[in-house]
């Protein structure tokens, strides 16, 4: 299995947006901080990112800024430029504001997007990131972004039928280049730790796959450890210095992460949503979900929208073991 897209998929919920802004100098948008995430390219002209914290960052064609963790922050045609809030409407989406008439061509033009996100199953993998990942244009690097960046803009610049199913599916795509170049860059550097190490390791990596592809196998440190080759003390002390958690707690972490993906889009049955999560009763995963959630799962599915499964869990059965 596909750790960083499972990665994404664990956090994301509804459905991105994005617009196309053609703006004449000066001008400055300020957006507040949010839940979700959010991403500005440069098609034409420069710009300059104002982040909450830290010093300015000077834009130009091409680039692309990243705002992993919902911050406020600005940008705008100078670090001086006026600010004028976007607010957000009731659906999330950030409004397109009404466009002057103008003769001449806009001196900056602009794609902007937002990802809507469950921040209290945060992946690791992505809160190590920086407050700003700024992926400049450069010749030769990066080309896959480069061209869903090319095509989200044709889209948005003259929707044709399907455009609303493409759109959303070009923006899946870019969140998932747009980490996946800053990755390749850290790794570049030389500067491969946490996360990004532990994707390029072999043993940590092998192990992440088989918790990923098999959530409800009963996994032992052992097991896992063999998949990478390493015995059982070795494996576990390099996945906890990567990871930051052991094995075991990882294991049960991300089952509770798949158990509440599934009540929230799916209507399976309590009975099935435990057996895929690796318990044996509904009784024994509603107390594990509880324990974790503070909530439980058929109140969790009312509160996503979804009937709650009216099934009676049975005692009998013990927690899943790693």
């Amino acid at each position: 299995m596909d750790v960083l897209s499972d990665a994404v998929a664990a956090m994301r919920t509804g459905r991105p947006h994005s617009s196309r802004r053609d703006k004449h100098a000066p001008w400055g948008m300020r957006f507040a901080a949010s839940e979700g995430a959010g991403f500005h390219v440069v098609l034409r002209g420069s710009a300059w990112l104002l982040p909450a914290t830290g010093r300015p960052v000077a834009v130009g064609p091409g680039d692309v800024v990243f705002l992993a963790h919902g911050h406020g922050h600005a940008l705008a045609s100078g670090p001086d430029a006026p600010l004028e809030d976007v607010r957000p409407g009731p659906d999330g989406r950030w409004p397109e504001p009404p466009r002057p008439a103008r003769e001449s061509e806009p001196d900056t033009v602009l794609l902007c997007g937002a990802y809507r996100l469950d921040r209290s199953r945060s992946h690791r993998l992505l809160s190590e990131l920086p407050e700003v990942v700024h992926l400049p244009a450069q010749v030769g690097t990066h080309r896959s972004l480069r061209a869903a960046v090319e095509l989200l803009g044709m889209e948005l610049e003259d929707p044709q039928p399907g455009a609303d199913a493409i759109v959303t599916s070009l923006l899946d795509t870019l969140l998932l280049y747009i980490l996946r170049a800053w990755w390749q860059r850290e790794r570049g550097a030389g500067q491969n730790r946490g996360w990004s190490a532990a994707l390029a390791d072999p043993a940590v990596s092998a192990a992440l796959r088989a918790i990923h592809g098999e959530p409800a196998r009963p996994w032992t440190v052992a097991e896992l450890g063999a998949r990478g080759g390493l015995s059982r003390a070795a494996f576990a002390r390099r996945f906890t210095a990567l990871v930051g958690e052991p094995p075991s707690a990882y294991l049960t972490w991300w089952r509770m992460t798949t158990a509440g993906r599934l009540l929230r889009e799916d209507t399976l049955p309590l009975r099935q949503v435990a057996e895929r999560t690796g318990y044996t009763s509904e009784f024994a995963f509603a107390k594990a979900f509880k324990r974790e959630y503070g909530v439980a799962p058929g109140r969790y599915r009312r509160s996503a929208g979804r009937p709650a499964n009216g099934s009676t869990a049975s005692a009998d059965s013990t927690r899943p073991t790693a």
